[in-house]
């Protein structure tokens, strides 16, 4: 298993991490896989989405953001109310990714990339990254 570090800025942001995880894969030998990406953090998440235009990430995090908007009111504040609105935005775009590795690479669109979602920034993050052979 590999783990990459991420400082990730204030409140929200999204971070292309295709490069660190293509690096993960090409120093795993794996030719042929599987390659499964995580995140071990409540108010951070994984998705697969267009990396071609930098806008297309600003539209998703002002959309995430408008559909679970920062509240005081919200049951479960035990840190801050973004921590809270953070949990709920991680728990609907999700935590992990399953890739296929196929000749020794990502299998992806040619506009897909790897997008770390950070919902209550500034954080020290991890993600990580584990590619079985064959699966």
């Amino acid at each position: 298993m590999q783990t990459i570090v991420i400082e990730t800025p204030p409140k929200e942001s999204l971070l292309d991490i295709t490069a660190e995880v293509n690096q993960a894969v090409a120093a795993s030998g794996v030719q042929e896989g599987i390659c499964v990406v995580f995140v071990p953090h409540t108010t951070a998440a994984l998705t697969l989405n267009s990396i071609v235009d930098p806008a297309t990430a600003l539209d998703i995090r002002d959309e995430i953001h408008r559909l679970v908007p920062t509240r005081v009111d919200f049951e479960h504040i035990y840190d801050t109310p973004a921590d809270a609105a953070g949990h709920i935005k991680s728990t609907l775009v999700g935590s992990s990714l399953p890739l296929i590795v196929s000749g020794g690479k990502l299998l992806l669109g040619g506009s897909q990339g790897i997008v770390f979602c950070e919902f209550d920034g500034p954080r020290t993050r991890k993600v990580h990254i584990r590619v079985v052979e064959g699966a």
